[in-house]
């Protein structure tokens, strides 16, 4: 199988993530899509997230139905700061026969190099980079120094051609957290059931 991994804080999941998903599956041919939310994740060690089972529910909330899309509590259940690397050792260990692709932004991609074990993430998994159109810009990531210099400039031209393109819908985790804390509405910008959830856990009602 081909398997997408999609990792994140999810906190909440929106329409942004499904749609990216969606658009990854499609595009590059993916069997399934595997959303990980993060226990901890490395850039977001100074914010407090979510309760992990609230988040959880919203993705499998917000996934149900889809068959292709499934949730996976392996960062969760590992606990600490979570490594894509490791999720990726782990991955490649319990299904040696399937094939893994691993969902970047453009942010994420840029900032590869800082990863733990970036090379290492490079023989597990294949980078699947997500472009909104007009927003993000292709050649910024192609001439990218650090990210030629680690992977070579022939592989990094090869990621970019292969790259997902994504509708140019800026929906952020961070705005709807705030919409919610101010009292206003979320609709239409994450499944109707997660929306629910949100009110109904009372969660985001500060920031």
């Amino acid at each position: 199988m081909r398997i997408g991994v999609f990792g994140g804080s999810f906190d909440p999941v929106h329409l942004g993530h499904l749609i990216a998903a969606e658009c990854c599956r499609e595009q590059a041919g993916l069997d399934r899509v595997l959303f990980v939310p993060a226990a901890v994740p490395p850039h977001k060690q100074d914010r407090q997230l979510s309760p992990a089972a609230d988040r959880v529910e919203m993705l499998r909330l917000a996934v149900g139905g889809h068959d292709a899309f499934a949730v996976s509590t392996l960062e969760i259940d590992r606990g600490g700061v979570s490594f894509t690397v490791d999720t990726l050792v782990h991955l490649r260990e319990t299904h040696p026969a399937d094939e893994f692709f691993l969902l970047l932004g453009p942010d994420a991609i840029v900032e590869f190099p800082a990863w733990r074990e970036p090379l290492r993430i490079l023989d597990l998994a294949t980078p699947l980079v997500m472009m909104r159109e007009v927003i993000d810009n292709r050649s910024m990531i192609a001439g990218d120094a650090r990210l030629a210099t680690l992977i070579g400039r022939e592989r990094l031209t090869a990621i970019v051609s292969a790259a997902v393109q994504l509708p140019a819908i800026g929906i952020r985790a961070s705005d709807l957290r705030a919409a919610v804390a101010a009292g206003r509405s979320i609709r239409f910008r994450t499944p109707r059931a997660v929306e629910a959830y949100v009110k109904v856990a009372g969660l985001y009602r500060s920031v």
